[in-house]
């Protein structure tokens, strides 16, 4: 885990620990995802997100002991919070979009705590395309903390889930409220760098965080098929780098002008 920020390394390893000393050797692997994966960890902002591996089926009692020794409170997080999300190894190797996992736990001092104990009881207006996503990120880029690589444990979406998921993820977020108007709508950065990445992902086959993906369609000189409405004054380039420069503490994009983006990146996706 060398060139991790320290409390991050720290944290990750006690992490690990924890659920080794609850699953024992049923744990085979725990991988690093999300922006600590893809190389983007803000310390301040970012969440931490971790996939554990399990040989089998986990009971409820496991389960809940697992959640009793991770979150927040017993373990505290040195990020916004914890996204953890645990996975049977068949599930994880099947390179299936469904959600497929034993339990998955959000918890830290600056996130609301959850917990889901099966993924049939995730509602579906909840998003069920995140752990697909998630998945895949995983196959390409996990950061193995224990366990085999994680090109080896977890297998990639075809094409067309790929394709699929990507569109269910951007008509969910299109379902969100917006504020209306052409001030700066906070989140809405998120909204346009996230649209940028499932772009990238589906014209060059690869993951990148969202500012490297905004970046990456910056340097294409081609914006999503669709647009043809200006966005600000330099269309989507300007809309792209405005919302990097809001990572960094800058405004915000518009809400209205994220939505209109998120709608041409998800005409390109779907056709």
């Amino acid at each position: 885990m060398t060139g991790f920020d320290p409390p991050l390394r720290r944290y990750l390893a006690d992490l690990v620990a924890a659920a080794r000393d609850v699953l024992g050797e049923d744990l085979v692997g725990a991988y690093a995802a999300g922006s600590v994966g893809l190389g983007a960890y803000q310390p301040g902002r970012s969440d931490v997100d971790v996939a554990l591996v399990c040989a089998d089926a986990l009971d409820l009692g496991r389960r809940r002991e697992l959640v009793a020794r991770l979150r927040h409170e017993a373990l505290p997080c040195p990020a916004r919070g914890l996204e953890l999300v645990v996975y049977r190894r068949a599930v994880a190797r099947s390179g299936t979009p469904e959600p497929g996992f034993e339990v998955e736990l959000n918890t830290g001092a600056r996130m609301p705590f959850r917990v889901t104990w099966a993924a049939a009881e995730r509602p579906a207006e909840d998003g069920l395309f995140w752990y697909g996503l998630d998945r895949s990120i995983l196959h390409q880029c996990g950061h193995a903390l224990l366990g085999p690589p994680a090109a080896e444990a977890f297998a990639d979406l075809s094409p067309a889930d790929l394709r699929r998921l990507l569109t269910d993820a951007l008509r969910w977020w299109l379902a969100l409220p917006t504020p209306p108007g052409d001030g700066p709508a906070p989140g809405a950065e998120d909204a346009v760098l996230g649209a940028c990445r499932s772009l990238v992902k589906v014209r060059h086959g690869v993951w990148l965080s969202k500012v490297d993906a905004g970046r990456r369609l910056v340097a294409d000189g081609r914006p999503p098929h669709a647009t043809a409405r200006p966005t600000g004054d330099g269309g989507a380039a300007d809309l792209i780098a405005r919302s990097i420069a809001a990572r960094a503490g800058g405004p915000s994009p518009s809400g209205p002008e994220a939505r209109a983006f998120q709608r041409d990146v998800l005409d390109e996706i779907s056709r």
